[in-house]
């Protein structure tokens, strides 16, 4: 068993590292099973040193940001703990140097992880990108934060956001309304992303407007879609035929970004996936990048990617 501390930098940081009632340390403790305790000017910790040792990269690394007036939660430790686990925390730090927008709160919105920052710059250098990965890793916020960033830039006009409306083992025709009530719940994630950027009456106005448009991935049918950002969410519900319909859609001065998870495939019968296949027809064409992301992106509570990979193991087994 091994014993080490650490003290920040300065002596006002050690509040913002343990977090409210020291819940950056719990979170930290839980993940490398080592005790963690707070002296008040420094951290004590206790048990293998191997995860001690991590558990030290992790601090040194957040001390960093807070020493830059940076607040951090939970998805900040999460974050660092996994890249304290690959041994690039040196790294850390560059994921807080851009600020992608501010939410409707005015709090900033930057990367989580590697895999979000090599999202969003591929997001910046081509055409057509495309997500690939579990759920939790931030695909589709950070696709809608891109997209309104882009939009307030005067770098497109409008934004458009769809995706299948593919039952995961509900009907459609039994539900009650017109169609746009129908999908509406399909389309819900994007909707919670937008209101958590915009805000609700910023949201309702552009799409009053036109501006944002949200709709199903039929809606898509027949149209150019010049000057626009355009995300397909859930992809891996598109049959080959959707996909090629949609990806034809990109018009002059248009982004198109493509997220789905191949594990989520919704299709009815022995339907291949369109994102599947386009992942193989596409790759080596100039402008169009696939980015992967895996349990380790994940930003959400960490037993989210405990659940993720006890899953693919299963798959696998």
């Amino acid at each position: 068993m091994a014993q080490t501390n650490f003290i920040p930098r300065n002596p006002e940081n050690i509040q913002k590292l343990v977090g409210v009632n020291d819940s950056n340390l719990d979170l930290l403790a839980e993940g490398y099973d080592i005790s963690i305790t707070d002296t008040g000017n420094q951290i004590l910790l206790a048990g293998d040193s191997n995860n001690c040792q991590k558990a030290i990269a992790v601090l040194k690394a957040l001390d960093n940001v807070v020493s830059a007036n940076i607040n951090i939660s939970a998805p900040d430790i999460v974050s660092a703990m996994k890249m304290a686990d690959k041994g690039i925390t040196e790294y850390f730090p560059d994921l807080y140097k851009k600020i992608l927008i501010r939410d409707a709160k005015g709090k900033p919105i930057r990367v989580k992880n590697i895999g979000q920052k090599n999202y969003v710059e591929a997001i910046e250098k081509n055409d057509v990108v495309f997500g690939i990965g579990p759920a939790g890793t931030g695909k589709t916020f950070i696709a809608v934060v891109c997209a309104i960033a882009a939009f307030k830039k005067g770098e497109v006009s409008r934004i458009v956001l769809t995706r299948p409306a593919i039952e995961a083992g509900e009907s459609l025709g039994f539900l009650p309304g017109d169609l746009k009530e129908k999908v509406d719940p399909y389309l819900r994630p994007i909707y919670d992303s937008l209101y958590s950027i915009l805000g609700t009456n910023t949201t309702d106005h552009l799409m009053e407007r036109g501006v944002i448009e949200v709709a199903p991935l039929a809606y898509m049918r027949g149209r150019t879609l010049d000057d626009a950002f355009i995300i397909l969410d859930e992809a891996q519900n598109t049959t080959d035929a959707q996909m090629k319909m949609f990806l034809t859609r990109l018009g002059f001065n248009s982004k198109m970004i493509v997220n789905g998870d191949m594990t989520q495939v919704d299709l009815p019968g022995r339907q291949r996936s369109g994102l599947v296949d386009a992942e193989h027809i596409l790759k080596g064409i100039s402008h169009i990048k696939f980015i992967q992301f895996s349990a380790n992106d994940v930003v959400r509570h960490p037993v989210v990617a405990k659940i993720i990979n006890a899953y693919e193991k299963k798959e696998q087994s």
